[in-house]
C-alpha cells in the first residue's frame, strides 16, 4: 500500500444518510451451495424490502465477475480475492446507507470471517441457506454439478472443493422444510427488528 494516501473525511456521513433514509444500513450475506436457492431468496428479500420503501442494492457474483472481478478464476486464492473485493464494495454501500444484499457460495469459514471483519460485525448479517447436496444437484438447471463430476469444472464446491457450513449464522434457512415465503419472512423480521432498534436509539 502506498504511503502517500490520506484518508478523506466528508461532512455527509453514513449516520446522516441513515437518518435521511430512516433506517440503518447493513449487509445481508447469503451463503450456501450452488443451487441452494441463495439468489432466489435474496432477490425476493430485496423486492420485499424495496416495497417497504427501504433503500437496497444487490451485489451479484456473476455480475461482479463480468466486471471488477473479471480477471479472477476459481482457485482458492482467487475466490478469496473475489470475496475480499466484494466485501470492500459492500462496505461502501453500507456507508452509502444501503441495505446491501449479497449471495455468494463463500464456502470457507476463514473467508466469511474476513468478509465480516471488512464490513464490520454490527453491519454483517450471515444467512445460511442450508440445502443438501442431493437437492442442489437435482435443481441444477445449468448442469454445473454434472460437469464437475465429469471433471470439466475443477474446484467445484461440494464435489472436489469443500463447503464449511456456518456454525452460528444469524439466520438459518432450511430449505428442505421451509418455503421461499417463510425464508423471506424470517429475513424481513430480522432486518426490521434491527431497523426498529436503530430508530429507537
Amino acid at each position: 500500500m502506498s504511503t502517500n494516501i490520506t484518508q478523506q473525511n466528508y461532512s455527509v456521513t453514513r449516520e446522516l444518510r441513515n437518518k435521511l433514509n430512516q433506517h440503518s444500513s447493513m449487509v445481508l450475506w447469503f451463503t450456501g451451495l450452488s443451487g441452494s436457492g441463495k439468489s432466489t431468496i435474496a432477490e425476493a428479500v430485496e423486492q420485499a424490502l424495496f416495497e417497504m420503501k427501504f433503500r437496497t442494492y444487490t451485489l451479484d457474483g456473476d455480475n461482479l465477475r463480468g466486471g471488477i472481478n473479471s480477471g479472477l478464476g476459481f482457485t482458492e486464492s482467487d475466490r478469496n480475492e473475489n470475496l475480499r473485493r466484494t466485501a470492500e464494495i459492500a462496505k461502501l454501500f453500507v456507508d452509502a446507507g444501503m441495505i446491501t444484499v449479497a449471495a455468494f457460495v463463500s464456502p470457507l469459514e476463514k473467508d466469511r470471517k474476513m468478509v465480516k471483519e471488512i464490513i464490520g460485525e454490527n453491519d454483517f448479517v450471515e444467512i445460511f441457506v442450508d440445502t443438501t447436496l442431493e437437492e442442489c444437484e437435482r435443481r441444477d438447471v445449468k448442469g454445473l454439478y454434472q460437469k464437475a463430476r465429469q471433471g470439466l469444472i475443477p474446484n467445484f464446491t461440494g464435489i472436489d472443493s469443500p463447503y464449511e457450513s456456518p456454525k452460528h449464522p444469524d439466520i438459518w434457512i432450511k430449505t428442505d422444510n421451509e418455503s421461499i415465503t417463510v425464508a423471506v419472512e424470517k429475513v424481513i423480521t430480522f432486518v426490521t427488528q434491527k431497523i426498529e432498534t436503530f430508530r429507537n436509539e
